[in-house]
Parts: C-alpha cells; sequence; structure tokens
C-alpha cells in the first residue's frame, strides 16, 4: 500500500501540471475570450475555466484524478510515519485537501456572465476555499511530524519554506499564483520520491 501510495504520488503532480500547461496552449484563445491574461490576469477563470473549453472533459477528469492521487498518497504517509496523533491529523489534512481538489471537477461559472451562479459552480468556488484551508494546515503539521522521524527529519525545514511561499500567493491574484502552483508540485515530487524511497530501502 505504501509503495503504491508514493508511485501514485509521484505520478499525480506530473499529470496534473503536463495537462495543465497542454490544455492553456490548446485553449488559449478560448481563455483570453472569457478575460484570462498569462500575466496581467493570470488567475482570472484559470485554471478552473479550462474546464469550459473545448477540452474542459480532460480538465475536470484531471482534477478528479489529482486529488483522489492527493488523499491516496496521504494514506501512504500515513502508514510511514510514526503512529501519533499528530501524524494522523497531519494526513488527515491533506486527505481533505486530495477530496478538495477533486471537488473542483464540479464545472465553474464564467467569472463574466448574465446568468446566475450554479449550483456546480458554487461548489467548486467552495472546494477552491476548503482547498486553501486544509492544504496548508496540512502541511504545516507534516513539517512537525517530519522532525519525529529520523527518515523525514530533513524535509521538515523544507516543508515549512514552501508553506511561507505558498501561503501568500494562493491567496493572491496574478502571478503569484503561478509560484504557489510550482511550489506545491515541487514539494508533492519530492516527498513521494521520499516515500517511494524509505518503503524501497
Amino acid at each position: 500500500m505504501i509503495r503504491l501510495a508514493a508511485r501514485i504520488g509521484i505520478l499525480g503532480p506530473i499529470l496534473f501540471a503536463s495537462v495543465l500547461t497542454l490544455l492553456t496552449l490548446l485553449e488559449y484563445d478560448f481563455l483570453l475570450s472569457l478575460g484570462w491574461h498569462p500575466i496581467q490576469k493570470p488567475t482570472f477563470d484559470w485554471p478552473s475555466g479550462l474546464a469550459l473549453g473545448d477540452f474542459g472533459w480532460a480538465m475536470t477528469a484531471t482534477f478528479l484524478l489529482g486529488g483522489l492521487c492527493m488523499a491516496i498518497f496521504a494514506s501512504g504517509l500515513r502508514l510511514s510515519l510514526p503512529h501519533t496523533a499528530l501524524a494522523f491529523f497531519a494526513t488527515l489534512a491533506l486527505t481533505a485537501a486530495g477530496l478538495a481538489l477533486a471537488g473542483l471537477a464540479f464545472t465553474t461559472d464564467p467569472t463574466i456572465r448574465s446568468t446566475p451562479a450554479t449550483w456546480h459552480g458554487r461548489l467548486h468556488d467552495l472546494s477552491f476555499v476548503i482547498l486553501g484551508f486544509t492544504l496548508m494546515p496540512a502541511m504545516i503539521l507534516l513539517g512537525l511530524a517530519f522532525r519525529q522521524n529520523v527518515r523525514w527529519k530533513n524535509l521538515s525545514l523544507y516543508t515549512w519554506l514552501t508553506v511561507a511561499l505558498a501561503f501568500p500567493t494562493f491567496w493572491l491574484k496574478g502571478a503569484a499564483f503561478y509560484i504557489f502552483l510550482l511550489a506545491i508540485l515541487l514539494w508533492s515530487e519530492v516527498v513521494a520520491w521520499r516515500l517511494k524511497a524509505i518503503v524501497d530501502h
């Protein structure tokens, strides 16, 4: 189970980043029509607006699969870390973040519209908020849990530094959001590779 979780943890961020990049290129003109701009308005209906385009099914599936990958990865971390309350709540929060990421599969509403918000648009927005309020606490708690185990200890500071960088960029509406995505995806890869190294040792 831990080995499977590690492999899924490695695959998830790569899949998410690859699909996000490819769809942004394929739907570039469509994104511009929504009001998005890669520099001036980088978070305007992005990345969620990708689900509204011709290849929207791919973004919807990626949100769902990416969230499930995170939740499964969290279960592997829970089994690998010492069985403490701290590790339990840290991985529980990470699981919740994964489920919130999967919740982004509810199709968003375009920001510029003449119709009322839809039920799935509201659920999408709620999932985004839950993601923000679970992912960061999960990482802070994981940093503490890592310090309690010699196999994970040297990732503790790195985890907290990632949080310090990612937290403000998550809520800022601008190019800083790119930094958030890059920092979180990179952290996820590093931790997943560590988990794989531990279980393969």
